[in-house]
């Protein structure tokens, strides 16, 4: 009799896993969608280490995204080609609408400082270092899911139309290893 009710029991818990599982599937509330940000930020911190982007107004976190980064995202970039992205504080000074990464904000890299380090290494510190969205092909929300840029700041496409519309010039952005 007792092996009878362990059985009966271990059959209705089964069942009842595995209805809970069909039910979740079936009828699971879907998170609502997160307004989107309207009104201009003055700040960008980029956390190298996190991949996360957090915007900011009046010193206030308005909201956080995911990044990928050069392909060898590891330190401070050094020179044109190390697939690194640089690290310190910069402001934002063009938007390009025809960008081949689905819009791009681009950052005043390289600095003075950057500039000197590079010539008194006898190379070039690189530059064209943007914020952008993704290659052609990869819309809305998808992305590639792995550092690629040679150095840049990529983030899913959608993202990319947000921050187009709150990121003036003049926006200061900062990234941190």
């Amino acid at each position: 009799m007792t092996r009878l009710r362990v059985t009966l029991f271990s059959t209705l818990i089964v069942g009842l896993v595995a209805s809970a599982a069909v039910y979740n599937a079936l009828f699971s509330v879907s998170p609502r969608p997160v307004a989107p940000l309207t009104r201009p930020i003055d700040r960008i911190l980029v956390e190298k280490a996190a991949r996360r982007m957090t915007v900011f107004r009046d010193g206030t976190a308005l909201r956080s995204y995911e990044v990928r980064l050069g392909f060898a995202p590891e330190g401070d970039k050094m020179r044109q080609g190390d697939g690194r992205t640089p690290e310190g504080v910069f402001r934002i000074n063009r938007r390009n609408a025809q960008s081949r990464f689905h819009l791009s904000l681009g950052i005043d890299y390289p600095q003075p400082e950057h500039v000197e380090r590079a010539a008194a290494g006898g190379y070039s510190p690189g530059g064209d270092i943007f914020i952008h969205g993704q290659p052609p092909g990869v819309e809305g929300m998808r992305w590639i899911d792995r550092d690629w840029t040679a150095g840049c700041i990529a983030v899913p496409n959608a993202v990319m139309e947000e921050l187009w519309r709150i990121a003036p010039l003049g926006t200061v952005v900062e990234i941190r290893p």
